[in-house]
């Protein structure tokens, strides 16, 4: 085998690799999005208590 298929072989395996890589770059497991939809289900109940809980004491005030 001469230099040049050689190193034509040894790039093209580099840049499949590359490119194997960079697909599995993107990859979201089910863990990340059990945990998202935790975290947003948490945040909106914190949302809620604190709107009931200003509401609440909103009604309560006496303004005159």
């Amino acid at each position: 085998m001469s230099t040049d298929v050689q190193l034509l072989h040894y790039y093209l395996i580099r840049f499949l690799a590359r490119v194997d890589m960079e697909r599995d770059r993107g990859e979201v497991s089910a863990t990340t999005v059990v945990m998202a939809a935790a975290l947003i289900a948490l945040a909106i109940t914190v949302g809620a208590i604190i709107t009931t809980r200003v509401t609440s004491k909103a009604n309560t005030l006496q303004l005159g």
